[in-house]
């Protein structure tokens, strides 16, 4: 079993390390697109090289995929790999808003063993392994058990006009952390449909299911890990009742995006 208090240590120093390079925090920052629309800061390189680094002292044996390393298919021959994202959310980062957090995850064949998120600049540590439950600041979590579709809480900006009979809430730009927000019951719902990247989502759908959400892709069916093509169409975590609800409220949304 991989050791988890090393695993928080080096997460833990992942964050300290992208918060002392925070425009939030008053520090100058380089940043640029890496392609057109998507952005990386000079601090996404640093945070990645010291994970690199890190994790494979931890666990040798592991397979790599990160947003910020180029992606060697290699990879898919083992039981083991590390899904890293050294900040998600760098929108938020770079512009200093605190929307954002290291995201660390272990899967063993095709499923999250382990994951984290070290948000520093709002002072959270979210950790699960899988069958042992997660937590926030050392603390037990639990999900939104909403039963009702209408009237859940989902972390946008603005709702379009099919959804106004929903409530939002806070949308920090990480996608990891609006999933963790369903794990601490401060959403209901989170969905997007797009095609999105595992090491966006590992660690945090992990933590959304050990506290007793749903997740799903935006079509309803499981999501798998290590891929060859490491990217699922959409992803949605809520409560369970609501699951269903929501595969059929994105349905026809999705078919003509996808």
């Amino acid at each position: 079993m991989i050791d988890t208090d090393r695993l928080q240590a080096i997460v833990r120093e992942a964050g300290r390390i992208a918060h002392s390079r925070w425009p939030g925090a008053g520090h100058a920052l380089h940043s640029w697109d890496k392609t057109p629309g998507n952005l990386v800061s000079e601090a996404d390189l640093e945070v990645d090289r010291f994970l690199t680094r890190e994790l494979k002292r931890l666990l040798p044996s592991a397979a790599w995929l990160s947003e910020e390393t180029a992606d060697d298919k290699a990879r898919t021959a083992s039981g083991l790999i590390w899904l890293v994202d050294p900040i998600d959310g760098t929108r938020d980062f770079v512009r200093g808003r605190p929307g954002w957090a290291v995201s660390v995850a272990l899967v063993s064949s095709g499923r999250p063993l382990v994951g984290m998120l070290a948000a520093p600049a709002r002072d959270e540590e979210w950790l699960a392994v899988a069958g042992q439950g997660a937590t926030l600041n050392g603390l037990p979590l639990k999900a939104s058990t909403r039963t009702q579709f209408s009237g859940a809480r989902v972390p946008v900006h603005s709702l379009p006009m099919e959804d106004t009979d929903l409530v939002a809430v806070e949308q920090p730009n990480s996608i990891a952390l609006r999933i963790a927000m369903v794990a601490d019951d401060r959403a209901d719902l989170v969905a997007t449909l797009r095609w999105g990247f595992e090491w966006d989502i590992a660690a945090a759908t992990l933590i959304a299911r050990e506290a007793g959400a749903q997740v799903s892709d935006a079509f309803g069916r499981p999501l798998a890990y290590n891929k060859h093509d490491p990217r699922d169409f959409g992803v949605l975590v809520c409560s369970p009742a609501i699951h269903a609800a929501a595969v059929e409220r994105l349905a026809e949304r999705a078919e003509a995006l996808r």
